[in-house]
């Protein structure tokens, strides 16, 4: 009987558990035994499995984190730690590991793959929606709609105070939760790792915002911006004589109830594993392309080059005039 190994690595996300959900049943349907391993490649490394069966998976599609739990693990970089991870998937029989995670997890899944003979299913699950072989990662959609429901409050109080505000969401090497929150929030300026952005021109936009009558100004940062956010408060109070407020949402993105798209991307993926497993596949990613859910060689998808949305961040500018 084909035995299949599943984890959620790095940071966690909305969705995750929809994945593993959906990958139990089908695993178990097609006369598999699937192993749940917890604490991501932590677990694979300390032999923390788990077997999996549909009570297991009851009543998580609609939760957010990780019932398999996660972390970021150190010792799974060093060729000590990759043994070790090969030599407890050999001994519990598993020759196909499904992980969930962002761009770091499924290059560590890669790295495993090509010095140890695993068969590796990448699943992109993670808020940045930072990698570039698919439309959109588990856990994105989910992160926009709490980022813009915060700015939905945060501009109620920040007019009713005539000041601005600079709100900082995650995104330490990809912009693109500031930049469609940006874009769908109706925020004046987006900050992004990307590339950094003239202090004149944000304060310029300010004033001329004041002079035509604002009452508010919102300004969303990515955490990867070069300039923190403590500096940008101090710079645009300086040059323009506005209050300034910042509102850090930190963990606010990463949890809540996945959105319907989230789950919808999640359970598609979750299958699609599983069948790719059962046809003998080898080594692929899976994501979204053109609103349709595929598979992708494993390498070649991780190579492939995000390009920034230029046109959503000119669109920024535009709409917020």
């Amino acid at each position: 009987m084909k035995r299949i190994g599943i984890l959620t690595s790095g940071g966690d996300c909305p969705g995750m558990n929809a994945v593993i959900r959906a990958a139990t049943r089908y695993a178990i349907f097609f006369d598999m035994e699937i192993y749940g391993i917890y604490r991501g490649y932590e677990g694979l490394i300390d032999g923390e499995f788990e077997k999996l069966d549909r009570r297991s998976v009851a009543d998580i599609m609609q939760r957010g984190g990780t019932a398999l739990r996660t972390a970021r693990s150190e010792r799974f970089m060093t060729p000590e730690g990759l043994e070790r991870a090969a030599r407890n998937l050999e001994t519990f029989k598993i020759n196909d590991l499904i992980v969930i995670g962002g761009n770091g997890s499924l290059t560590g899944a890669l790295v495993l793959s090509q010095k140890y003979g695993i068969n590796v299913i990448g699943i992109p699950g993670t808020i940045d929606n930072d990698l570039a072989y698919t439309d959109s990662t588990i856990g994105f959609d989910t992160a926009l709609n709490t980022v813009l429901d915060a700015i939905t409050r945060i501009r109620d109080t920040s007019s009713a105070h005539e000041r601005t505000t600079i709100i900082e969401v995650m995104g330490r090497h990809c912009g693109d939760i500031a930049l469609y929150a940006g874009l769908t929030g109706g925020a004046e300026y987006v900050l992004v790792p990307e590339f950094e952005s003239d202090i004149n021109d944000i304060c310029q936009k300010i004033m001329e915002g004041v002079n035509a009558g604002k009452l508010h100004s919102i300004i969303i940062r990515a955490e990867g911006y070069p300039v923190s956010s403590l500096d940008l408060v101090k710079q645009v109070e300086e040059r323009t004589s506005r209050e300034v407020k910042l509102v850090v949402l930190s963990y606010l993105q990463r949890g809540g109830s996945p959105t319907f798209k989230d789950r919808m991307l999640a359970t598609e993926c979750g299958v699609m594993a599983v069948e790719l497993i059962r046809d003998g596949e080898k080594n692929k990613a899976i994501g979204e392309k053109d609103g349709e859910v595929r598979a992708f060689d494993l390498e070649e998808a991780l190579a492939e080059q995000r390009e920034f949305r230029y046109d959503i961040y000119n669109a920024v500018d535009v709409l917020s005039k």
